[in-house]
């Protein structure tokens, strides 16, 4: 089955973002449009698309883009080696927004365990790559 959204993120060097995605943290692309500068990427469920805009009459916002792009989201991505990929994206030299941490959330009477730290792609758009540890009732 499909998700129901995917997000497209515009970016500014889609070769870099590539790198990023495919190359550093394991997405994998399951179509691409070269002459469009465009990808459909997937990791384990997690899907989005990435485009370059290469004509003005195909860029959708309509005012200017500044990095860093994508500001005020985020983009929860679950993993099932969330520590390895920490070690990569460390070693790569990328700006880390949230070191790993260990992090409980409610949900109804119980509390979930997740693991996670936030990256920056190359053109800002904050990546929360996340991975659930435990769970545990809440006592009201």
């Amino acid at each position: 089955m499909r998700p129901l959204i995917v997000p497209e993120l515009i970016c500014s060097d889609l070769d870099k973002s590539l790198a990023f995605y495919v190359g550093l943290l394991g997405f994998r692309i399951l179509y691409d449009r070269p002459e469009d500068r465009f990808a459909y990427l997937d990791r384990g469920g997690a899907e989005l698309m990435l485009e370059q805009p290469h004509a003005q009459d195909r860029l959708w916002p309509r005012a200017p883009l500044e990095n860093p792009y994508g500001r005020g989201m985020n983009l929860q991505v679950r993993v099932e080696d969330v520590e390895a990929l920490y070690v990569k994206v460390l070693a790569a030299g990328l700006p880390i927004f949230l070191p790993l941490e260990d992090r409980w959330y409610r949900r109804d009477d119980a509390e979930i365990g997740v693991r996670q730290f936030v990256v920056q792609d190359p053109d800002g758009y904050l990546i929360r790559l996340q991975q659930r540890f435990a769970t545990r009732s809440v006592q009201g």
